[in-house]
Formats: structure tokens, C-alpha cells, sequence
């Protein structure tokens, strides 16, 4: 059971996860907090449940999560100028939250993966989803979802990555409520870099991103594209070197080619 008091005592933020709500099973975090029918609109709520019903990623992969054992939850962003403005930094704010956060209080080296995924040793360890709901043409509501392998340590289930969890990787249980208290001070932190200093929040990501300069493959619905994954622009989207030129690609399947 998560201990809500443990967790607040080390949440040393102004408002991401000051209105939280704890449940022990949904649907989706994701679904639960764009659905206008809940009326929250409170910028940083944070909604974490022990057990997803329906919890996906992209492209709907089913992201299956032991109960009890780890961190899935969802952060709410209503603040309209970095919804406009700063929509695909927030991913990378998000992914990049997830490895500072498990860098300081284990020690293990972690390996970003474009466009949301971290790893640990080559393993897939937590997932990121943004999703939104739109008025027209601007968005009202992003959340930002995040699934992170914490104490499981058996995964069914076939995987473009293999899984793995902090507890795999030391070898000991995991102290769930430092661990999201850590990964939410770290996200406040990013937020005033996505805001004001963008491109060191792009530095920070690249460095630990091991496929740039790599040849790659590139899988987006039944297209494949290769050639070298020369870098990324300044909104995130990688640029794929091949033959002399270069595209932007907006989303994908990146492996090593």
C-alpha cells in the first residue's frame, strides 16, 4: 500500500503533485483525468493508482503493471502557454525526470531512448505517454502518463524491449514513495528549463541518448526508414541523416540498425 504521508513529507514541490489523488484501480490515469466530465483542471495534479485496467502506450500497446509493486500515475498540465509552446518538451522533461530521479537515489546509469522510453542495462524500465483533449484547434488539457518498473520482478508478455524494474536491477526492494516524491521535485525542476532554457534541457536528454551518430531504423506503421541518427531540432523531433539529407521525423520505432 502507498503511504501517502511518507510520499508527502518528501515532496518538496510548489505545484506538481500538490493535488493528488490516490486510487487503487482504474481504467487508465491517462482517460481519467483528460475525461471533461471529472472537472480537474488543477495544473499538476497528479492521479496514481495501484492497478490499470485499460493502461496503454503508443500505438494502444498494452502496458501491463503488477499491483502494488510500481509507479503508474499521470501528471495534469493546464498552464496554455507551455501546452502551446512547449507541447513535445514536455515528453522529453518527463523521460528525463524518470532517469535523474533513479541516477540520485540508486546510482544506476540510465539510457534515454527516442522518443519516450528509459532503459537500464539495455532494458526498457519506464514508458512515457502524452495525450490531450482539444477545443477547436488548441489544447485544453495535456497529461502526461508515466509507467515505471519499480519492485516487479517477473514480466509476461512479449516485448520489443525487455523489461526490467529498479528491484531486478539492485537486487532489493524499493521505496516507492522517495522514489515518486524524487522523479516530481526533479519534473518541477525541468519544467523552468522547458520554459527558459530549452536547450539545456535538450542537452541534458541528448547525453544520454546512445543512438545519436548510430546507424538506425526507423518503424512507423508499415514504413521502415534507415540511415543515421544524426541529431535532434530544437522541438525534439529526430533528424535522420541518409545519403547527405536530412528528415525530420516526428514519431517511430528507433532500434540499431
Amino acid at each position: 500500500m502507498f503511504n501517502l504521508e511518507s510520499f508527502d513529507i518528501k515532496l518538496n514541490t510548489d505545484f506538481i503533485g500538490r493535488n493528488f489523488i490516490y486510487t487503487e484501480e482504474i481504467d487508465s490515469t491517462n482517460t481519467y483525468l483528460l475525461n471533461k466530465t471529472n472537472k480537474i483542471n488543477v495544473d499538476g495534479t497528479v492521479l496514481l493508482t495501484e492497478k490499470q485496467i485499460k493502461g496503454h502506450g503508443r500505438k494502444d500497446r498494452i502496458w501491463y503493471s503488477a499491483k502494488e509493486q510500481n509507479l503508474t500515475f499521470s501528471i495534469l498540465i493546464t498552464n496554455k502557454k507551455l501546452i502551446k509552446d512547449k507541447f513535445n518538451l514536455l515528453n522529453f522533461a518527463a523521460s528525463l525526470s524518470v532517469a535523474i530521479a533513479i541516477e540520485n537515489l540508486y546510482q544506476l546509469r540510465t539510457e534515454l531512448k527516442w522518443p519516450n522510453d528509459v532503459l537500464v542495462n539495455g532494458k526498457k524500465i519506464a514508458g512515457i505517454l502524452l495525450e490531450s483533449i482539444s477545443q477547436g484547434s488548441k489544447i485544453e488539457k495535456l497529461v502526461i502518463g508515466i509507467g515505471l518498473n519499480v519492485n516487479q520482478v517477473m514480466f509476461q508478455g512479449n516485448f520489443n524491449i525487455p523489461p526490467t524494474s529498479i528491484k531486478t536491477e539492485l537486487n532489493e526492494n524499493v521505496d516507492r514513495e522517495r522514489l515518486l516524491a524524487e522523479l516530481l521535485n526533479t519534473f518541477e525542476e525541468l519544467l523552468e528549463k522547458v520554459e527558459k532554457y530549452p536547450s539545456d534541457l535538450m542537452k541534458d536528454w541528448k547525453s544520454r541518448c546512445r543512438l545519436i551518430g548510430e546507424k538506425i531504423s526507423v518503424v512507423e506503421d508499415d514504413k521502415t526508414k534507415y540511415g543515421i541518427f544524426d541529431d535532434l531540432d530544437d522541438d525534439g523531433y529526430l533528424l535522420l541523416k541518409n545519403k547527405g539529407k536530412i528528415e525530420k521525423i516526428h514519431f517511430g520505432d528507433v532500434s540499431l540498425a
